[in-house]
């Protein structure tokens, strides 16, 4: 399996399960329905532990942009391999996306929120405010680097590691998650926003295309400058 293929599939199920479980408590009708952000945290960092299970021996499991040109940017990774990878990942969020609209089919006619709706596929801020919702993704994303980079430095038992990733995720979402809604990861946001434009959800509304450069711009700044901050720092 080559790396686009491999980024592909772990982008797929992150999003897969982490998009499902925000569709299992917003949609309307569902067994799960109003379980809660609590629910939502737990689930995203499941979803990132097996995503790094499934192809973390393959590809390292970036599964994130920030992750692989904030891992460039402090050399750490090969930057001839940069597009491969962001292809991977734009394309596994977008499919893994389509998989949740399936899953969840009965259930978009039933449910009248617009903004829910657009919530299963991406993220919105809790308060729209342009300057602090940049920096809440940057200090998000920063510690996830940050904090990978300082992961990466040290031993653990073999195959401990995605889940000490998936307690860092669940961490940051817990912590600093009730703002923005923690996007960290411009595919996880764009791929599927993208799939909410194109797909015949009923009633859907818009895209919220005005905040989408946000969860994409401030991700990669903070993923760069986490990893080189390490580096500086240590």
């Amino acid at each position: 399996m080559n790396n686009f293929l491999a980024e592909l599939i772990g982008t797929a199920i992150l999003i897969l399960l982490g998009n499902g479980v925000v569709a299992g408590v917003v949609l309307r009708g569902t067994k799960s329905e109003n379980a809660g952000w609590l629910v939502i945290a737990i689930a995203w960092a499941l979803a990132v532990t097996f995503a790094i299970f499934t192809v973390g021996g393959i590809s390292g499991a970036h599964i994130n942009p920030a992750v692989t040109i904030g891992l460039a940017a402090a050399g750490a990774f090969d930057w001839a391999l940069v597009p491969e990878y962001l292809a991977g990942q734009m394309t596994g969020a977008f499919l893994g996306a389509v998989l949740v609209y399936l899953h969840y089919l009965p259930h978009w006619s039933r449910t009248e929120d617009q903004g829910a709706k657009l919530a299963v596929f991406c993220t919105a801020p809790a308060v729209r405010h342009t300057a602090g919702n940049l920096i809440s993704e940057f200090i998000g994303t920063f510690v996830l680097l940050f904090a990978l980079m300082a992961i990466g430095a040290n031993r653990f038992a073999e195959g401990l590691n995605p889940l000490v990733v998936g307690i860092l995720i669940l961490a940051i979402g817990l912590s600093l998650g009730g703002t923005t809604g923690y996007a960290i990861n411009p595919a996880r946001d764009l791929g599927p926003r993208i799939a909410h434009a194109l797909l015949p959800v009923p009633g859907k509304g818009g895209s919220d295309w005005g905040y989408a450069w946000i969860p994409v711009v401030a991700p990669l700044a903070g993923g760069v400058a986490g990893t080189l901050a390490y580096q500086l720092l240590f």
